[in-house]
């Protein structure tokens, strides 16, 4: 599970009610029924013309994505494919075909696959890399939706709270009521502002910044496999992977086994 989404939902939503408790305010206050339908259902209707039933349907799943799915750990790929170089070093490239079957990153074992194949370097990346800009138009298509939906909600929110002024005016002969009727009508503004600022704009963001984690997984898995073909030791594959790594996780890691490390390129 991504905590730091839960993390952020829950300070951010957190701060609303806790300035509604310091401001001696009450939620029963902040409760608009009809406020709340206009802005939900009328911000995903207008998503559903700007789109499609079949796009929106995906929702729940790339909302899973946004909070549950975690891109590959960038240290645990670097020892996955450090050690299926030692095994194609000591006994071949076709050895990988068993050692792969029930491998649950589907993008590395296709890489792995192809190689096992004996398909020509050149055409591995070319294959690979259309791998990932699929995904990669498969993930914008979740960001465009909450997108989306961060630029309608705001507008259904002043549309409602229009409204609420339209029939607040409708009742001028009842002026003791017309304070309750203006604090009911910018309520729809609230939601619709808090919902794309807290929840949908936020979700596209996340999913964006997820696509650009696996991207760069994909790329290590791509140098990692051509430098495996090449036949290349461990140690090689490692620091070619190790390329795209932040000096300082690239530095913690140098950290953990220099000498193994050393003794390993030497002797190959």
């Amino acid at each position: 599970m991504d905590l730091a989404t839960i993390l952020g939902l829950f300070l951010a939503w957190g701060a609303i009610f806790g300035c509604l408790t310091l401001e001696n305010g009450r939620l029963s206050e902040m409760l608009n029924l009809p406020a709340f339908v206009l802005v939900i259902f009328g911000t995903i209707g207008a998503t559903i013309i700007g789109t499609s039933m079949k796009t929106i349907a995906l929702l729940p799943s790339i909302v899973r994505n946004a909070v549950i799915g975690t891109p590959p750990d960038p240290g645990e790929l670097i020892d996955k494919m450090v050690a299926i170089a030692r095994i194609a070093r000591r006994s071949g490239v076709l050895s990988l075909e068993g050692e792969i079957k029930n491998e649950e990153n589907r993008f590395l074992r296709k890489g792995v696959e192809l190689v096992v194949d004996g398909t020509p370097s050149v055409m591995v990346r070319e294959i690979l890399e259309t791998e990932v800009v699929a995904m990669q138009d498969r993930h914008k298509v979740g960001e465009t939706v909450f997108t989306t939906l961060g630029g309608f909600s705001p507008t259904l929110g002043i549309i409602g709270t229009v409204m609420g002024l339209i029939n607040m005016l409708a009742r001028l002969s009842e002026p003791g009521k017309m304070g309750h009727a203006i604090a009911s009508a910018f309520i729809a503004t609230l939601y619709g502002v808090a919902f794309a600022n807290l929840i949908y704009l936020p979700i596209a963001s996340k999913l964006r910044s997820k696509t650009a984690e696996e991207v760069v997984a994909c790329e290590m898995v791509i140098e990692g496999i051509l430098s495996i073909q090449a036949g290349d030791n461990p140690r090689i594959v490692e620091m070619r992977m190790m390329a795209f790594l932040s000096p300082q996780a690239r530095a913690a890691r140098m950290a953990m086994n220099p000498r193994g490390s050393r003794e390993e390129t030497l002797a190959a």
